[in-house]
């Protein structure tokens, strides 16, 4: 006989799970016991969503899910946050929530809640196995379906009554574990078509999404872009799948590369907010787009693609660079297109360059990433969230192998960078033991997820959690500004919404757990702090770095974010 918390840990590891994230209470304390006597690994959190972003993460990272264990009622709808962020970012992962007894329901059971409809429009998948003995079926669809095609949430409901039935083991469902996905291969005319487009076009562009980084297509998109000499853009996720550094690589022209492109190939990415949904004026009202998505339902949403290509990234890349080669295809360096592109490069690095080399204090974000980029790791991974820091931090921390940037994404999901890190750390820790993980984060956005140091505590992760402390959302204020703003009258009243208490000393949360953390003013503070982190094997560590309050960007000819036309 078995009960369905045993059903449950083994037919997770029958089809290949290996972490479970989450945070234990009734009814699946007992359930968090059989999964580790199954052989998961469990990783206790202190916030479910917390959990829910590092298991997705964790699934971005690998192309296989993992489990986050929650609660009933509030336990569940805290994850569901985390939920639509995996959605919406289509990163695979299972979510399993204890759910108040089935004879309990419509009465008022403890943390009663419909569970499973709350969960469906967040997921792929929601559904309660009728019995335990079919927990093994449900437990192979939700692997399946938040892996293959547009990868996404899954949502399995367990009631206390059905983790407490007992089956006979001859009657439990068996079923074998869930191939990899497999693999889609693109129409060979239109891959025809996409290379004629791109041979006719005056000023090509590649644009490299997150889903290129996920399908695993660096070493093809590597050779399309080595053999052809395409300028590229990354989006923020994309970063890496070809190198930063690559002398091809237009991000510091970015504006103008859309703006002037008249042929662009789309791997992986979405026109959505994120490239302006490909419309004018950050486009040409006539460029012509070249689409290739896994996801059929995405091809032409937003504009009509001139090609529209339902493909894994690899294979349409390999097959549109196979074309191309065969006509020995590429582009001179010293056309117009490539000189004007240099030429707008060149000036927006030397605008950055000046205000990185500016080291007055209060440091500006630019020579606070600056002096950081030059001391840290060029191999490792970088998560990060905020406004300006991340958005600013992208543009100069540098990633030069792919999956090595995680951050707000698609959702503009704030909190996830402390679970985004310790799935990094996880990962890094069985893939790639010496290589580091940096969370980069706004005084804000640590502020979300803060108390999860506790959990790269307990498990021993090695993580630089790097604070850009402004004393506010956005902006804040100097510690004088902000005393005469409170004394000025009812604080509600009189402290602006950005603003938060100047100079707050999170590195000392460190100082909890008998380890000391650094708080940083000069740049050269900061190269210290960072160099004597880099030596700490097997904790994580804090390094607050206060820059001026009312430091921005650098001036943009557009908002950031596309204005409605309505």
């Amino acid at each position: 006989m078995k009960n369905g918390n045993q059903i449950t840990a083994e037919a997770l590891k029958e089809q290949g799970i290996e972490y479970v994230f989450g945070i234990i209470g009734h009814p699946v304390i007992d359930l968090a016991m059989f999964m580790q006597m199954a052989g998961l690994q469990y990783l206790g959190f202190r916030n479910e969503q917390a959990a829910c972003y590092a298991a997705q993460a964790y699934g971005y990272l690998t192309r296989k899910p993992a489990v986050v264990l929650c609660v009933s009622g509030p336990g569940l709808l805290h994850v569901i946050g985390g939920m639509a962020n995996a959605q919406v970012n289509c990163w695979p992962v299972i979510v399993i929530g204890g759910s108040c007894p089935q004879d309990h329901e419509g009465i008022g059971g403890f943390q009663e809640w419909p569970q499973v409809e709350s969960s469906k429009p967040h997921c792929k998948y929601a559904a309660r196995p009728p019995s335990a003995k079919l927990i093994p079926l449900h437990v192979e669809k939700a692997v399946r379906l938040c892996t293959y095609g547009r990868p996404g949430a899954a949502y399995l409901d367990l009631p206390a009554t059905i983790l407490t039935q007992s089956v006979d083991e001859e009657h439990i469902y068996k079923v074998a574990r869930c191939p990899p996905p497999p693999l889609i291969f693109p129409d060979h005319q239109l891959l025809e078509k996409a290379a004629n487009l791109l041979m006719q076009a005056r000023k090509p562009l590649l644009i490299v999404g997150k889903g290129a980084a996920y399908g695993r297509a660096e070493t093809e998109i590597r050779n399309l872009v080595y053999s052809t000499g395409i300028p590229f853009l990354p989006t923020p996720m994309g970063k890496g799948v070809v190198p930063d550094t690559d002398e091809r690589c237009v991000s510091s022209a970015r504006t103008y590369a859309l703006q002037q492109s008249d042929v662009i190939l789309l791997l992986g990415a979405r026109l959505n907010w994120m490239l302006h949904f490909g419309h004018s004026p950050r486009f040409q009202s006539d460029v012509k787009v070249i689409q290739v998505d896994l996801c059929p339902e995405e091809l032409h949403n937003s504009v009509s693609s001139a090609v529209a290509i339902q493909s894994d990234i690899s294979t349409a890349a390999h097959g549109i660079f196979t074309i191309l080669k065969k006509y020995k295809w590429s582009i001179d360096k010293n056309n117009s297109w490539w000189k004007n592109l240099l030429t707008k490069s060149d000036k927006n690095k030397a605008i950055v360059r000046k205000l990185s080399m500016d080291v007055s204090v209060p440091l500006n974000y630019y020579a606070a990433f600056k002096h950081i980029q030059d001391v840290i790791p060029p191999d490792c991974i970088i998560c990060s969230e905020g406004a300006n820091t991340m958005d600013i931090g992208k543009t100069i921390l540098l990633n030069n192998e792919p999956r090595h940037r995680l951050d707000a994404g698609t959702f503009g999901t704030m909190g996830v960078g402390l679970g985004f890190a310790i799935a990094a750390a996880l990962y890094c820790k069985n893939n790639a033991p010496t290589k580091r993980v940096l969370c980069v984060e706004g005084d804000s956005a640590f502020g979300f997820s803060g108390m999860e140091i506790e959990t790269m505590i307990r498990y021993k992760l090695p993580i630089i959690i790097i604070i850009i402390n402004n004393n506010g959302i956005y902006n804040g204020f100097d510690s004088e500004t902000f005393r005469q703003i409170q004394a000025s009258g009812e604080p509600t009243l009189v402290t602006p919404p950005n603003s938060l208490t100047s100079e707050t000393h999170y590195e000392k949360m460190l100082e909890m757990f008998g380890r000391k953390g650094y708080f940083c003013t000069s740049v050269q503070d900061i190269q210290r702090a960072i160099k004597t982190c880099l030596q700490v094997n097997d904790s994580p560590s804090i390094i607050n770095i206060m820059i001026d309050p009312q430091a921005d960007r650098k001036e943009q000819k557009f908002n950031w974010l596309t204005e409605s036309k309505l």
